[in-house]
Parts: structure tokens; C-alpha cells; sequence
């Protein structure tokens, strides 16, 4: 599996003949602006909740590809209503078999509303088994005793975790969900984007190595093999 980071909480992978795209939100960042939206590749676009710096590309990404998006179902209609016309609603604990594997959407403690303030229902994350290994996303979310159970039920070769603090866990927090999730690779995303999310890396890689993981803080366009 190939992961590529695109900014924020955006990265894609590439597994199973398919390119999976989440949270797109690269447009309006200033900090991804080497990244061109209209040539990122998408066969399902997997959205963890309504925000703004989640869905900004998403319908515009779906019109291009023709991309089924995977979302909770708030979040699924309201882009049924911008246009996109293939989409996948799912809710929380709820999972699904799609040609690349099974998705499963997970708890996420966090708030979740449209860009023009409709409901956008429940915020979760994402366990994605397939035949070439399993990884999960939290999507934005503190830390949780049932990711605990993630790690009870699926071996993973990564997972990737929010660490900016401030609107989700921090690295602190982080560091015991790869604890709890057994995930010893784990790729960080919703960091650096805005000033109250800023972390100081050498002080985050630090809170994964002293609990034996590793923390991979990408550059924005980097890709890294699993």
C-alpha cells in the first residue's frame, strides 16, 4: 500500500487497484499549494465528518472522477446536493464490502457541520481491511477507551491519527491511541495547518518512540510505502 500526504487531514492511498482519497481540504490551503487538485486521483472519497477543512474539494474532486463517496449519512446527502451523484452513506459501527475491502466507520468524539451550517451528523474514522493489509484513520476525535477495541479486532500496518491538539488529541494523546489501536506505524495529519494546531515535531516523534511506535510526519506531496 502506497500513502500520499496532501495537506491537513488529506492524504490518499493506493491499495487494491484503487485510489482512496480522504478529508480532501487542498484548495483553500495556503500550505498545499504545490498540490493541484484537478490531478489527485480518486476511485472512493472517505469523509470523516461535515467541517470545511474536510469536504472543501470533495464534491469537485467526485464531479471529476466519478468517485463514490463514503461518508456518514448528513454528510452523503448534503454532497448528493452539491451534485455529486455517487455516494455510499454509512454511520457509526456500521461496515461494508467494497471491491478493494471491507470499511467499517468507528467512534470519533468530535463536532461536525456543513460548510453553510447544516447538521453533519455524527463525526467518526475509518477501519479499511483489504487483502493487502489493514490501516485506520480517526478522522478528528480525543482520545477514546474504544479505540481499544480496534486494536482487539484488526491487526494493522498503519494507522493515521490526528496530533495537532487544541480541536483534537495532541501527540501525547496520540501516542496512547497507537498504544491502544497496537499500530507501531503511524502517519499524522491535522497539524501545523493553523496556529493553534502548531506542534513542535521533535516533542511529538518523542511521545511515539518512548512508547516503542513510530510517528511519520510527511511532507505535503510526499508518498510512503506500507
Amino acid at each position: 500500500m502506497k500513502l500520499t500526504y496532501y495537506g491537513h487531514a488529506c492524504f490518499g492511498v493506493e491499495v487494491g487497484g484503487c485510489h482512496l482519497l480522504f478529508d480532501p481540504f487542498i484548495t483553500p490551503n495556503p500550505k498545499a499549494a504545490k498540490i493541484d487538485a484537478k490531478k489527485i486521483p480518486a476511485d472512493y472519497i472517505l469523509i470523516s465528518h461535515g467541517h470545511f477543512d474536510h469536504v472543501a474539494d470533495a464534491a469537485d474532486i467526485a464531479k471529476r472522477t466519478g468517485a463514490t463517496v463514503i461518508a456518514n449519512w448528513e454528510v452523503a446527502d448534503w454532497l448528493g446536493k452539491q451534485g455529486v451523484e455517487k455516494t455510499h452513506p454509512m454511520n457509526i459501527g456500521g461496515g461494508f464490502n467494497f471491491p478493494f475491502g471491507r470499511v467499517k466507520m468507528t467512534n470519533a468524539v468530535h463536532s461536525s457541520s456543513l460548510p453553510d451550517g447544516t447538521y453533519g451528523g455524527n463525526a467518526g474514522g475509518f477501519l479499511v481491511e483489504t487483502r493487502q493489509g489493514n490501516f485506520y484513520y480517526s478522522g478528528d476525535t480525543a482520545l477514546t477507551p474504544s479505540m481499544k477495541l480496534i486494536g482487539e479486532s484488526a491487526s494493522l500496518k498503519f494507522a493515521v491519527l490526528c496530533v495537532g491538539d487544541n480541536f483534537t488529541m495532541g501527540p501525547e494523546d496520540a501516542a496512547r491511541a497507537a498504544d491502544f489501536i497496537e499500530a507501531r506505524d503511524v502517519v499524522g495529519v491535522h497539524y501545523d495547518t493553523f496556529p493553534p494546531i502548531e506542534i513542535d515535531h521533535h516533542d511529538a516523534i518523542r511521545e511515539f518512540t518512548d512508547r516503542g511506535a513510530v510517528l511519520h510526519l510527511l511532507e505535503i506531496g510526499a508518498s510512503k510505502e506500507f
